[in-house]
């Protein structure tokens, strides 16, 4: 194992004071560049906000430890609301800005949120009515009910609080990640977590990042990747954020010519879409990108390659979860470290096994190299555990290992390759798509008797999934009904967890406890 050295001491640090420390040290450096609006905060302004934000949060009446929702796309005030939040003591909960209502109520009233801050735009029309929610603030646009965010920023003198706890007892972040059964789980991760898993990342032999890295950002800031893969090690470093609120080829294109971007952080289906923009003679020759990072969801080897042989840009992919805040493994650029269908090697101070399963699909013995297993995983970037949920607590972390539900191999010289996944969870685009959630919506139509939900390989997309319905009687199956349930879905789900085919059947096949069995579907599909 190459990497055992971490960029520096974690222990007693908040992931505010890593950063704040930063628009210190470079107050005139440009932090960040929000293509959304043009405008560039150096970082001494942006510390400056920051800091004006914690205290309006205190002065509006936010209390340490309380929760502070997040509902916006990538800009600044995103970054500013979620450091200022942490500073003012508040737990900061992500929420996806194309959630409809339902999902936006489930998340606000999960996490009992007492402020929101969100862009009139995105909730003029849904009903907040009823939640533990004190206050709302908006961005850019006015929405009924809600307060300016620019009152935030207006002087006050109210006093920052003091943490009276240890940074490895207090929460940095409460993201949503989809469990595999039931509802998104609210993941509790500390200023620790956060703080050492972006020295591990930072560390010897583990990134090609610089404090000179000028980074283009379209991967949302509410999913754990974009937060402390992108925003918190680049801030700490002292480097250059470009924002840009969504996947846009032209506009990416044109941002990696003007602005001299270095480094770019992407997903699979991303790399696709960049890989036939090159294949057009679209992407610029007069680039200064160094390297690409990719995460979020396995990514093919021969994709790697194309992308590489039409660019010339090296790119490597890393490996994680939200529930190890997130990265566990990270591959290497380095001619001669480079394995494409590999995730690479652990990050320092990260320890891994490998047990396999009995005939019985109960964990066995522990397995060597060549062998495939679960891993098995414990380090400084694990998870406090899953917000008021013990009982799932419990299934992932086990005397201190967090079993990852993913079967993998490794070879003698210490490399990880994912094979396959005992979990259910479908990744459409690098996206989390629980199949109990997209189930749960699905029963709730009066046409729908009984449903399964499991996912289908798709090169462009990585995977998607895929609907099997049996109907009651007196519904009968048709693209008039496979419209209404996808419309039916729509309105109550995000796009990325909407179904993107139907089947209709006259029966999920079922355990004699009840269960789906999702590999008989999945071999339907496949």
């Amino acid at each position: 194992m190459l990497r055992t050295q971490l960029y520096a001491d974690p222990h007693g640090l908040f992931v505010h004071d890593v950063v704040l420390e930063s628009c210190r040290r470079f107050p005139e450096k440009t932090a960040i560049f929000d293509t959304s609006c043009n405008r560039r905060l150096s970082y001494g302004e942006y510390g400056e906000m920051v800091e004006k934000l914690a205290r309006g949060f205190v002065a509006a009446g936010l209390k340490l430890g309380e929760v502070v929702a997040i509902f916006l796309p990538n800009c600044w005030e995103f970054c500013a609301a979620y450091h200022a939040a942490t500073l003012a003591g508040a737990v900061p909960t992500l929420l996806n800005p194309s959630y409809r209502e339902r999902e936006v109520r489930y998340q606000l009233e999960n996490s009992g949120a007492a402020l929101l801050v969100t862009d009139g735009a995105l909730v003029h029309d849904m009903n907040l009515a009823g939640l533990p929610l004190r206050r709302i603030y908006t961005t850019r646009q006015p929405a009924s009910g809600t307060e300016a965010f620019a009152d935030l920023l207006m002087p006050v003198t109210a006093t920052l609080p003091e943490m009276e706890q240890p940074s490895n007892q207090i929460l940095a972040a409460l993201p949503y990640s989809s469990g595999t059964t039931g509802l998104p789980k609210g993941v509790m991760l500390s200023h620790y977590n956060l703080v050492a898993n972006v020295y591990q990342l930072l560390g010897p032999e583990a990134s090609c990042l610089r404090s000179d890295e000028i980074a283009l950002c379209f991967l949302p800031l509410y999913h754990i990747y974009g937060l402390n893969v992108v925003l918190n090690p680049l801030l700490v470093l002292g480097a250059t954020l470009i924002l840009i609120p969504r996947f846009n080829i032209p506009q990416i294109l044109n941002l990696l010519a003007e602005e001299n971007v270095t480094m770019m952080p992407t997903v699979p289906p991303a790399l696709n879409a960049l890989c036939q923009a090159a294949e057009q003679g679209l992407f610029p020759s007069n680039h200064h990108v160094r390297w690409v990072k990719s995460g979020a969801a396995p990514l093919p080897p021969e994709l790697s390659r194309r992308f590489t042989s039409l660019t010339g840009i090296p790119l490597c992919q890393g490996y994680g979860m939200t529930e190890a805040s997130p990265v566990t493994h990270v591959g290497f650029l380095e001619p001669e470290l480079y394995r494409p269908d590999s995730i690479g090697q652990p990050l320092a101070q990260t320890e891994c096994r490998m047990v396999d399963y009995t005939e019985n699909d109960e964990p066995g013995n522990e397995v060597g190299p060549g062998e495939p297993g679960e891993l098995l995983m414990r380090g400084p970037q694990f998870m406090l555990g899953y917000w008021k949920e013990p009982q799932a607590t419990a299934a992932v972390l086990r005397d201190g290992w967090y079993w990852s539900g993913d079967i993998v191999s490794r070879d003698q010289n210490d490399f990880y390759y994912v094979l396959d996944r005992r979990k259910e969870m479908i990744k459409y685009k690098g996206f989390p798509v629980a199949p109990a959630e997209v189930e749960a919506v699905l029963l709730e139509h009066p046409a729908v008797r009984d449903c399964g939900v499991v996912a289908r390989p798709d090169a462009a997309s990585g995977e998607i999934p895929v609907a099997f319905v049996v109907l009651r009687d007196g519904f009968g199956p048709g693209n008039k009904t496979e419209e209404e349930l996808c419309g039916f879905v729509a309105e109550r789900l995000t796009a990325y967890k909407q179904p993107r085919e139907i089947h209709f059947v006259d029966a999920v096949p079922r355990t004699p406890s009840g269960k789906i069995l999702r590999r008989e579907l999945r071999r339907q599909v496949e």
